[in-house]
């Protein structure tokens, strides 16, 4: 209704003129005292025609235009050639329509270039930042001392931005490397506690875990990397207390802290880039990129991550590794 609305409103300078022609015929007839149906007989026929002829041009108008909503369904590089003109105007219009997909192609070559580019720097600076700071691991490792606890524990911090950089930059590359396989659960785990065992130490906090005794599907790096990251949070958060790990029907994976926990303002916006909400504002530190990545990597892996909290008694996170149902051959 709203096309053929503004397909009349469209064809209001012609309907006019109709109009007005018609009322010179009419008005000459009765100057020179001819009968009215002189007139009235052609101007009926002219409206039936015209209305038959106005019918069938909407017709036409709105096949084009229900081709043109589809082509503008694609991508701006996907646009198939335009309709062929049927007007001059119509074809000033597709020459500039042209030159403007052709400019925001060139545009889009630009800005992924400069986007490969700054991947590669940084990937590059990563790996080779990841030098010194083994360098300097070894050389901590051959004495212990407070000092030396200290800035090791800064060190493994530093290591944990670096990953996070990292994961950054391949998160949307083309060159991730994903590879789903049978995993055991408690191996994954393994691998990151013992990462973080120095910091458990540290800070005295108490882990509370047993073996989950269950196999998953996924990506072992990539979901190691969201493990460390919900690790790493419930560390920085837990002044005192204890990290329990244990496993919720049917297949989540639930990590639990006693710490400050997240102010209710906060829970609908923690996995947003770059939010860092109350608790961010008082540890400098903080990035907001953590939970961020967290989410879209698991999203990549199939796999859903949410959390709970209340200010005062801690934080659970639950990722919800339920996603693939295990075939045995």
């Amino acid at each position: 209704m709203k096309l053929f609305t503004a397909y009349l409103r469209q064809q209001t300078k012609s309907i006019l003129v109709f109009f007005l022609f018609s009322g010179i015929f009419a008005l000459s007839f009765a100057l020179y005292r001819l009968p009215a149906a002189a007139a009235g007989y052609p101007a009926l026929l002219c409206l039936l025609f015209g209305a038959i002829i106005l019918a069938l041009d909407f017709s036409r108008v709105r096949r084009r235009h229900r081709e043109m909503e589809r082509i503008g369904s694609y991508a701006c590089a996907m646009i198939p050639e335009l309709p062929g003109a049927e007007s001059i105007q119509e074809a000033d219009y597709q020459a500039l329509l042209e030159q403007l997909r052709e400019q925001a192609a060139a545009r889009e070559r630009e800005d992924e270039a400069r986007f490969q580019n700054m991947v590669e720097y940084y990937t590059l600076w990563a790996h080779q930042i990841k030098t010194p700071i083994t360098s300097m691991r070894l050389t901590l490792e051959r004495e212990d001392s407070a000092f030396s606890r200290a800035v090791s524990s800064d060190l493994f911090q530093i290591e944990q931005y670096v990953e996070m950089v990292l994961a950054f930059l391949r998160l949307d590359s083309d060159s991730s490397d994903y590879v789903f396989r049978e995993y055991s659960l408690d191996q994954i785990l393994g691998g990151c506690l013992a990462k973080f065992a120095s910091q458990f130490i540290a800070r005295r906090i108490r882990l509370d875990y047993a073996p989950l005794n269950l196999s998953v599907v996924t990506d072992d790096k990539w979901l190691s990397f969201v493990i460390e990251q919900v690790l790493s949070n419930a560390l920085k958060y837990t002044p005192e207390g204890s990290i329990r790990i244990y496993l919720e029907e049917p297949r989540t994976l639930c990590i639990e802290d006693t710490g400050i926990g997240i102010a209710p303002a906060d829970l609908p916006r923690v996995f947003e880039k770059g939010y860092t909400g109350c608790n961010g504002r008082e540890d400098k530190r903080a990035s907001g990129i953590g939970l961020y990545l967290c989410r879209r990597i698991c999203g990549k892996l199939g796999a859903r991550i949410d959390l709970s909290s209340r200010p005062g008694e801690g934080t659970t996170v639950r990722i919800h590794l339920d996603q693939y149902d295990l075939k045995k051959e």
